[in-house]
């Protein structure tokens, strides 16, 4: 899929998304999730090629004649696999969506969600130039996003986040460096507490925690932790060593939803605020953002944007449209509560795969 603008980041520049997705068709029930691998080992280990090859060589051969009764116990079945949880979250939340048709139930619902609307935020790629910044910025918070985070890296930082305080002295605006600084750019970084930013995510080396705790302690704005959270326990070490104040919760980084909500529980019971992380999925990837956003211990608006933000279209209906307030609203529909466009879908798709067995009993 062709995102409608070539979005960059420190690490690169994304103008085409090689998608992965999973059905898994359970009594009857077509569950749908999505692999947020990126193409290269750029965000983590992970790729789409690796993932495809996990799923066929090793997570398919797991679940092939397993009796489950709940999603919940697809973790369970593979955790012998070490890592690969992007690829291990694109199965098991294909599973979680089935579950939810299957006992009549909003997926949000059936995950212990209490929000009937999330509040969304936008995340905006690196510009050219401060102007262009502020000029995107502009037209997003027209939009009604209630939040703005802008991609820095050195050299398009300081001047870029100065600009866009200056013009809209009042937003709430964060920066994301997807680890594209060192500890000895303290100071540096410390003059990003001059524009009383939410937070700063992921300054420093993707699976770096004490350096960020060093970090956090000599500067004012909030750190909040992206890549450097695989799990509850590297939950629990940033939160102890107080190496943030935030934690970014995406659902393939952790390794889907029953490892997103552990994350989530941890982060309620130390009051530290989550927020949901986006990998520029497409529309199967965003509703599962959306049904997790709805637990309440969310409480910063998060990446969770309108599909038309980035696709001329997307492979779900209805598409996701956000409201003039900045929401958006979460179906009551049994399970993801959007249909895949399998005509779409197909006239994508440049390779696939099936295997035939039960997944789930009496679900």
């Amino acid at each position: 899929m062709r995102l409608k603008a070539p979005f960059e980041t420190s690490f690169g520049v994304t103008q085409d998304r090689r998608i992965l997705l999973v059905e898994a068709i359970v009594d009857g029930a077509s569950g749908w999730g999505e692999v947020t691998t990126v193409e290269s080992p750029s965000y983590n280990s992970e790729t789409t090629d690796t993932a495809w090859h996990i799923i066929s060589d090793f997570i398919a051969p797991k679940l092939l004649g397993a009796e489950i009764r709940s999603a919940t116990e697809v973790r369970t079945l593979l955790s012998s696999i070490r890592g690969h949880h992007m690829a291990k979250a694109g199965v098991e939340n294909a599973v979680w969506d089935a579950e939810a048709q299957l006992k009549g139930r909003p997926l949000a619902k059936l995950l212990g969600g209490t929000l009937n609307e999330i509040a969304c935020g936008v995340s905006l790629g690196i510009r050219e130039t401060p102007d262009a910044l502020v000029k995107k910025v502009t037209g997003e918070l027209q939009s009604g996003y209630r939040r703005i985070k802008l991609k820095i890296k050195p050299g398009k930082d300081l001047d870029f986040v100065s600009a866009v305080r200056k013009e809209f002295p009042e937003i709430l605006l964060s920066v994301d460096a997807n680890s594209a600084y060192e500890l000895k750019d303290t100071a540096h970084l410390r003059r990003l507490d001059d524009f009383h930013l939410l937070m700063i995510e992921q300054p420093l080396q993707w699976d770096e925690i004490h350096a960020h705790a060093k970090l956090q302690s000599q500067i004012k704005t909030a750190i909040c932790l992206d890549e450097c959270i695989n799990n509850a326990g590297h939950a629990l070490a940033a939160i102890e060593s107080g190496a943030c104040r935030i934690i970014n919760i995406k659902l393939g980084r952790v390794g889907g939803h029953s490892s997103a909500r552990e994350v989530h529980d941890l982060c309620q019971q130390h009051s530290f605020p989550v927020w949901c992380g986006g990998m520029l999925e497409s529309g199967v990837g965003r509703a599962h953002n959306i049904a997790m956003s709805t637990l309440p211990n969310f409480r910063l608006p998060g990446d969770v944007s309108a599909s038309q933000r980035y696709w001329s279209e997307d492979i779900i209906e209805p598409e996701v449209q956000v409201t003039s307030a900045g929401t958006i609203q979460v179906p009551q529909t049994p399970g993801l509560g959007f249909s895949v466009k399998r005509d779409l879908v197909k006239s994508l798709t440049v390779r696939s795969n099936q295997w035939m067995a039960r997944v789930m009993a009496g679900a």
